[in-house]
């Protein structure tokens, strides 16, 4: 889960957002998603559900760093 900070930033410029407005659709703060993304901190299992479903993502390929979202 090394590159859950790497993977939650492409999903979010390939959808053009900012963190504040990724973190207002996940309903959290726009640092925690910062120090996400800067790999400061790890996302809790709620958040991680929020973000695999916002994304429509699976979950195992976000928190597998051995698969890629592509």
């Amino acid at each position: 889960m090394e590159r859950i900070g790497e993977k939650l930033k492409l999903l979010r410029m390939q959808r053009q957002l900012t963190t504040r407005q990724l973190a207002e659709q996940l309903g959290t703060s726009n640092s925690q998603i910062s120090r996400i993304e800067n790999g400061l901190r790890q996302p809790d299992g709620d958040l991680l559900i929020r973000i695999s479903d916002f994304f429509h993502i699976s979950l195992d390929r976000l928190m597998r760093d051995d698969l890629d979202l592509t």
